[in-house]
């Protein structure tokens, strides 16, 4: 059953429309400020990251898309071989199959063609609550990884007529866990974002690194409909639930939280922005799919090497060298951005 849902999953996801369809990611509300005496040449641009303890060449990881079934062992390999080409971070699919069964551990075995880069396990908030926590903690050893991706996907589950209902209360479960992988453990959404209350209460259970996963990218919870069936013109609001990835980017800066931006990033302008916004790092999934559906790893690495020339000219263009530098842009947020930033801020206030 899990196995047919994940195939389903990453055909849809190859072949269908699967993008929100009225919610953006709020990226076309952030101006990167142009300066035309930057005084730097292109080979200038320092793109170097730390990651998981690990050095990247660029601040990228490939988000989760496969795991658990034969038939991705294939897609993992080249996808950890383009990040290990590009020297950049990989996340693998959900790990459940594995805590089920240890055999099926076989299509998520990539160290070896990604000897350099940092790879991340993944596991569902749902079956960590039900696991022994240091059985979860082992998907990271058995795989050879870095560390654990724990994901929350609420209203994914709400969407599929088999799946949760019952989301229990994460902070005991992060804890365990994090005092197994101390600075080990990144907990992400699926597509609608986390808020700045989600992202305190990932602090104090130890957590130092989320991925927002914010809306305007893939809907899971219209990937789900596909998957029944559903009629391309039959959207309802869940379809669109969730918080703009610009929008969650903003929630979760100055936290003291190593973030990650995904949910939507399609580009390296894309990424300046999310980086000058607070981000230290962005994730790409749905396209690195299409483009590894479209040319196999040479695919994902011509495509991901756009992405980072992309980005190494946005920040030359912004008179940023390295990623602190364009951390400190101060971009122009306008629009409905704007109004999220100034209203968040303003409830903040209130409450304290």
């Amino acid at each position: 059953m899990i196995g047919s849902r994940k195939l389903d999953h990453l055909k849809i996801c190859r072949e269908m429309d699967v993008e929100y369809r009225d919610k953006t990611t709020l990226l076309e509300d952030v101006q990167l400020v142009h300066q035309a005496l930057a005084g730097l040449s292109f080979d200038d641009i320092r793109t170097e990251t730390i990651f998981m303890g690990r050095k990247l060449k660029a601040p990228i990881l490939i988000t989760a898309m496969s795991g658990g079934v034969s038939e991705a062992g294939s897609l993992n390999l080249d996808l950890a071989r383009a990040a290990q080409a590009l020297g950049i971070g990989f996340c693998l699919g959900s790990q459940r199959p594995m805590l089920e069964d240890a055999a099926a551990s076989s299509s998520y075995q990539v160290r070896a063609a990604a000897p350099d880069i940092p790879i991340v396990g993944n596991i569902g908030i749902q079956q960590a609550a039900q696991s022994d926590p240091d059985k979860v903690a082992r998907l990271v050893s058995a795989v050879e990884a870095d560390g654990l991706a724990v994901h929350l996907n609420p209203a994914q589950e709400l969407s599929q007529p088999e799946g949760d209902r019952v989301f229990p209360e994460p902070a005991a479960v992060l804890k365990a866990l994090s005092r197994r992988l101390p600075g080990r453990l990144l907990v992400k959404e699926t597509g609608c974002g986390i808020s700045r209350e989600a992202a305190l209460k990932i602090r104090a259970a130890g957590v130092r690194v989320v991925d927002v996963a914010g809306a305007g990218g893939t809907s899971w919870p219209w990937v789900e409909k596909l998957r029944k069936g559903a009629k391309p013109q039959k959207r309802a609001w869940l379809d669109e639930w969730g918080i703009s990835t610009g929008a969650s980017v903003l929630e979760t800066r100055g936290l003291g939280l190593q973030v990650v931006a995904s949910g939507g990033v399609r580009n390296g302008l894309d990424a300046a922005k999310c980086l000058a916004l607070g981000a230290d790092l962005v994730g790409m999934a749905l396209p690195v799919l299409r483009s590894h559906a479209a040319g196999g790893c040479e695919g994902v690495v011509a495509f991901l090497s756009g992405v980072i020339t992309e980005l190494k000219t946005a920040m030359l263009l912004c008179g940023a060298r390295d990623l602190k530098t364009l951390a400190g842009t101060e971009p122009v947020i306008t629009g409905k951005l704007s109004e999220w930033k100034n209203l968040r801020r303003k409830k903040s206030r209130i409450r304290r």
